[in-house]
């Protein structure tokens, strides 16, 4: 299975921005579907974007508009820039990755927004 790790996580003030990163141990091309999830405290695990091998993006509607998913196959990297960060965007992100039924999951970056 391939291996993920995020970064990128951080304290913002309410109206900024993050970018987060998710390098994987190996190449990224033939996976089908990456993507970030986040879970905030005491709530279930959400999606937040994908993106598919064919570069299809898709996006919960609460992050439409503010946030934008993309992926580097050069660099085997999977970014979600963040802007108008809400304080309601304050969650654990992690970082998934699908190829066939097999599915792999990073270990999260904590991202905190202030209002």
């Amino acid at each position: 299975q391939v291996q993920l790790v995020e970064s990128g996580g951080d304290l913002v003030q309410a109206g900024g921005s993050l970018r987060l990163s998710c390098a994987a141990s190996e190449t990224i091309f033939s996976i089908n579907t990456m993507g970030w999830y986040r879970q905030a405290p005491g709530k279930q695990r959400e999606l937040v974007a994908i993106v598919t091998s064919g570069n299809n993006r898709n996006y919960t509607d609460s992050v439409k508009g503010r946030f934008t998913i993309s992926r580097d196959n050069a660099k085997n990297t999977v970014y979600l820039q963040m802007n108008s960060l809400k304080p309601e965007d304050t969650a654990v992100y992690y970082c998934y990755a699908k190829r066939g039924n097999f599915a792999s999951w990073g270990q999260g970056t904590q991202v905190t927004v202030s209002s």
